[in-house]
């Protein structure tokens, strides 16, 4: 016959339930805690002194609080682009992801691309400096031609145009 749970792992009976209910009482008084300040909340409003967050300030919490704050930079990176690297440049280039310190940007055409890859570190450094934004590397992509490739499965070839002549 086994020996009972309770004696394989030395553990007190007497302080089980108080283990297993513990959560449970914490719950309790935290929901206790929240209807008490609702209800403080409910009869203070409108009188003097009341402290209102400002619209801004819950914003920027709720961004934090939700990881917003990199796409909300990357957003901001790609708005105030002209001014990042000058309007010459952002006329013919375009942010076009950033992520884990690595920016995408892609140009117009492989001339720009080209001279694009010539600025990398001057647009490292005007980037860091103005958005606050950790860039480790910038790869700069020209145009993208589409293709009648759609991955790495498909079999070589010329695919159904072979069937011509």
């Amino acid at each position: 016959m086994r020996r009972p749970i309770v004696e394989s792992l030395h553990l007190d009976q007497r302080l089980l339930p108080a283990k297993v209910f513990e959560e449970y009482t914490r719950q309790a008084a935290k929901q206790e805690e929240l209807r008490e300040k609702s209800r403080l909340a409910w009869f203070d409003f409108g009188k003097p002194g009341r402290d209102p967050n400002r619209l801004g300030g819950v914003i920027s919490s709720m961004a934090a609080g939700s990881g917003w704050v990199p796409h909300m930079k990357v957003a901001s990176l790609q708005n105030r682009w002209d001014t990042v690297v000058g309007p010459g440049i952002a006329a013919h280039s375009r942010v076009v992801s950033y992520r884990d310190g690595v920016l995408i940007v892609q140009a117009q055409t492989t001339v720009w691309a080209t001279q694009l890859t010539y600025l990398v570190p001057q647009l490292q450094e005007a980037i860091a400096k103005r958005l606050q934004m950790p860039v480790t590397e910038v790869k700069v992509t020209g145009p993208h031609n589409y293709s009648f490739r759609r991955g790495r499965f498909d079999p070589p070839g010329r695919g159904v145009r072979d069937t011509y002549g």
